[in-house]
């Protein structure tokens, strides 16, 4: 039901995660643009807010209070996909898996390469292969450097 919607606004859906924490829930909705730039401006994202909160509240899909949030998927991005593996080689990243891999189930490094549905992390001065199926939860881990900062008072 989310992804037509976002769709039909030039978007891509790279996540949708209801948290059933507290009360009221909480429906996030991560979306980017085509290019995978992440650059959605906030009037968009308010834009596919009011249309998936009006499509949402006439097909009534979740029978508690809830909130729904739309964003971009910032700097530390989400690995959802595959083609979002695909395109943070060379990054860093930070997985955790479903299973125990060598003893553990958090791992961040360099993600080397993401071919056959499998991630080559460099972890700690070691190759560690991950299965996509495996990953549990995975993002980005943006490298804050001097230049982020260049030409700000403060």
């Amino acid at each position: 039901m989310i992804e037509p919607i976002v769709h039909a606004a030039g978007f891509e859906l790279v996540d949708a995660h209801l948290a059933r924490g507290g009360r009221p829930w909480t429906l996030r909705v991560t979306i980017d643009t085509p290019q995978g730039d992440g650059r959605v401006p906030v009037d968009s994202c308010a834009l596919v807010s009011r249309e998936l909160g009006s499509q949402l509240d006439v097909a009534d899909p979740i029978q508690t209070p809830y909130r729904l949030e739309v964003s971009s998927p910032g700097l530390d991005r989400p690995l959802t996909r595959e083609k979002d593996f695909a395109s943070a080689c060379g990054k860093q990243v930070q997985i955790e898996t479903r299973q125990p891999i060598a003893g553990r189930r958090r791992f961040r490094g360099q993600l080397l390469r993401f071919e056959d549905d499998v991630a080559a992390i460099q972890v700690d001065g070691n190759e560690v292969e991950i299965s996509f199926a495996e990953v549990s939860k995975a993002k980005t881990v943006y490298q804050f450097s001097r230049t982020d900062f260049v030409g700000r008072a403060g």
